[in-house]
């Protein structure tokens, strides 16, 4: 055997020994490479959190405030003038003094306090009876009238208030005059003439100071004439006054009640004024009573009466 024999053999074995590791390595390169595309393609990797970036953030704004402006309150009622509650100075004669209408009452309108219960419906009805003695104790009836109680007849009648509604009167009169006056004031119900109240007069009415507001429609009342010392026709229950502050008696410069000058001017048709020649004046001349603002002086505008005083 040769040296160069003994000495390739050898190298030949190596080199093909480094081959085959070789192609073993790159065969288990082959299957890993596999393997792991294998397991890449069952098990998705999972993401990496992106990396933390600070952000400066403006506090939030509150949201606007809402400012609801208070309900106005309701408007106050109207002030209800309260009648016989505001006396006036005396004047020499008696009277009080004469002052300008108050703005409440230029344009009166007054509700009517009910004294007795209002009729049902809208029917006008009356009733006609000897006086009760509660009646005639809390009148201005007494033993020295001119008229003797039995001589006197209490009535009960509807009216319209100034407020719309139908209310129920009550008044004094003669037995004369009874029949007529219940006609009369049927009448004026149908008309749907307003009146404030109807009532007996009492005895303390005659001597209170005087307020000059009252406007009570009313017959019979114990008292002389106005300024004189002989009986009114209203002692013997032959006159009735209808609504004195809407239809005031004027003598000169006295003005009678004395808040009432507003209703002076005649031109100014409110409800509730008696004016010549109209129903009411025309519903008591059918009765056989005459009116006193057809008189010269006084003036008695509210003045109904049998006797012609």
């Amino acid at each position: 055997m040769s040296l160069e024999r003994v000495d390739s053999a050898p190298n030949t074995r190596l080199c093909q020994a480094g081959r085959m590791r070789r192609r073993a390595a790159a065969a288990l390169g082959a299957v890993l490479a596999l393997t792991a595309a294998a397991c890449s393609a069952e098990v998705p990797s999972t993401p990496q959190p992106a990396p933390l970036t600070t952000v400066a953030t403006t506090p939030a704004t509150p949201p606007a405030r809402v400012t609801t402006a208070p309900a106005a309150a309701p408007p106050a009622p109207a002030v209800t003038w309260q009648v016989g509650a505001h006396p006036l100075p005396l004047r020499p004669d008696g009277f009080g003094e004469i002052e300008p209408t108050p703005p409440e009452l230029v344009n009166r309108a007054l509700p009517t306090k009910d004294i007795l219960p209002p009729p049902s419906g809208d029917r006008y009805a009356s009733t006609t009876s000897a006086v009760p003695p509660g009646v005639l104790a809390r009148s201005t009836w007494q033993a020295a009238c001119p008229v003797k109680s039995t001589d006197l007849r209490y009535l009960t009648m509807s009216f319209w208030g100034f407020d719309g509604r139908a209310h129920t009167g009550e008044m004094l009169v003669n037995a004369k005059g009874a029949a007529g006056i219940t006609k009369v004031f049927g009448q004026l119900f149908a008309a749907h003439f307003p009146l404030e109240e109807m009532r007996v007069t009492s005895p303390g009415e005659l001597t209170a100071p005087p307020t000059g507001d009252g406007n009570s429609t009313s017959a019979f009342v114990c008292r002389p004439a106005r300024g004189q010392t002989t009986w009114s026709a209203h002692a013997y229950g032959l006159a009735v006054d209808v609504n004195p502050f809407c239809n005031p008696y004027t003598q000169g410069r006295l003005v009678l009640p004395e808040l009432a000058s507003a209703y002076l001017d005649r031109g100014d048709r409110r409800p509730g004024m008696v004016l010549a020649g109209d129903a009411t004046v025309r519903a008591f001349a059918a009765a056989g009573w005459s009116w006193g603002g057809a008189w010269t002086s006084p003036k008695d505008r509210m003045h109904f009466t049998a006797t012609g005083h």
